[in-house]
């Protein structure tokens, strides 16, 4: 009877996982297809108090990586280019490369952001802290470069608030292979910005876990 038990006990089991896999794969497909029709039909998201304009992504054209480093580790924004990374999943813009230098191999730097941040399976921003209410709220972080391997710890901020988490996404931390981390000291100098989409594997904690994709445009400046 025991025997019994157990086989039934393992053959539930077995079940449940197979049913969790079916619907974790039917999450990636949904967030696949999520991707697919932002990249082709973008969003426009507006204060639904003022009807103002908060968040404009216009239809995106992608490119390879090979066309990426071919035009100097660039993406062309009057073409709206957002590079694919196919190993993660990433997409990337390079608004501005910025003013100052890369974080170079064995350095480790406390590095200030402003960011928004829209939720693809949503309609709306999901947090930010870009604008006048959260004008003290930057988001600080320490990034190490460790022979090329980048991580990163969040100090505080909204990201560290919200997701009750300090591990800095690696959708983060992908453009700073790519652009310089300074300060603005003259009016022509502008610190570097990008824009993202994240898929959850390379989010932060909340879209791991409920495996959504998220879009970012974020500025990086580095801190005194």
């Amino acid at each position: 009877m025991m025997r019994l038990l157990a086989i039934a006990v393992a053959a539930v089991a077995l079940l449940s996982g197979c049913k969790e896999e079916q619907t974790y794969a039917e999450q990636k497909k949904a967030e696949y297809r999520a991707i697919s029709s932002f990249l082709s039909n973008g969003t426009t998201v507006l204060d639904r108090e003022l009807g103002d304009t908060i968040l404009h992504v216009a239809p995106i054209n992608p490119i390879s990586e090979s066309k990426f480093y071919e035009q100097d580790s660039t993406t062309d924004v009057s073409r709206n280019e957002y590079v694919l990374f196919t190993g993660t999943g990433i997409y990337m813009q390079i608004v501005r490369k910025g003013v100052g230098s890369k974080l170079q191999h064995g350095e480790t730097a406390r590095l200030l952001c402003r960011y928004k941040e829209y939720n693809i399976m949503g309609d709306s921003l999901q947090t930010r802290n870009d604008n006048a209410y959260y004008i003290s709220m930057l988001d600080e972080m320490n990034v190490s470069n460790t022979y090329g391997t980048l991580t990163g710890t969040f100090i505080q901020g909204m990201m560290k608030l919200n997701y009750k988490s300090v591990n800095v996404p690696e959708g983060w931390l992908v453009p700073l292979r790519f652009i310089n981390i300074g300060r603005q000291f003259e009016a022509d100098e502008e610190i570097a910005k990008v824009r993202l989409i994240v898929p959850h594997s390379t989010g932060q904690s909340d879209a791991v876990n409920r495996v959504y994709p998220c879009f970012y445009e974020i500025t990086y400046q580095r801190s005194r």
